[in-house]
């Protein structure tokens, strides 16, 4: 393990493409997609960040290019600290990163949890198919274009459909558009719908 010099500094000697990455909490590096797992085989194995804590992703928006960043956070088990790593995806139409579970097995479920949830491909995963929403959904909720509110879905399996007699399901949170009301404490503040007069028994007023 190398301890005679400081992380940024062991990092950027190693990897002349890690950049910096902005933070108030612990070291961080932007890397090229192709240098991901070189970068985060070596926090493993020579700074001795062991323990894979997270691994989600940023969708900056359609009108964003590259749109989708992949980030990573490290803990070390011996050094008690963090390390965040973020990546950004080559194709903004077709995202993809490389998968990590073969450096973390616990990086399978995170994977396809972000897949799931922004559509971003891991290649390589020995798994890859959605874990929160059925394998059918057209829709990746996390996105920015997926409304806070959520959308009418339609139901994938028949013999469901046959059992309840409804063939859609409605918007989850029906009842928005939903705002917080700033200066409140942070405990007060969730969003809340403006008009709450209707929700999936009763139509919307006009």
């Amino acid at each position: 393990m190398t301890t005679d010099v400081d992380l940024p500094t062991a990092v950027s000697q190693q990897f002349p493409s890690a950049a910096p990455r902005p933070s108030l909490d612990c070291p961080a590096f932007n890397v090229p997609a192709g240098d991901v797992l070189a970068v985060l085989q070596y926090l493993r194995d020579t700074q001795a960040y062991d323990f894979l804590m997270d691994l989600t992703a940023i969708d900056w928006s359609a009108e964003q290019s590259p749109r989708f960043t992949v980030v990573w956070h490290l803990y070390s088990s011996t050094k008690h600290t963090y390390v965040r790593l973020a990546a950004s995806c080559a194709s903004d139409a077709e995202p993809a990163m490389p998968t990590t579970s073969g450096l973390w097995a616990g990086a399978d479920w995170h994977e396809r949890e972000t897949y799931d949830m922004f559509g971003i491909k891991f290649t390589g995963h020995p798994d890859l198919r959605r874990i929160l929403m059925w394998d059918a959904y057209p829709y990746f909720p996390l996105r920015k274009e997926f409304p806070l509110a959520g959308l009418p879905t339609e139901m994938s399996d028949a013999d469901i459909n046959a059992e309840i007699g409804v063939g859609v399901i409605p918007a989850p949170m029906a009842g928005g558009p939903f705002v917080a009301t700033p200066g409140e404490p942070m405990s007060d503040a969730e969003p809340r719908a403006k008009d709450e007069a209707w929700n999936e028994k009763r139509e919307k007023p006009e």
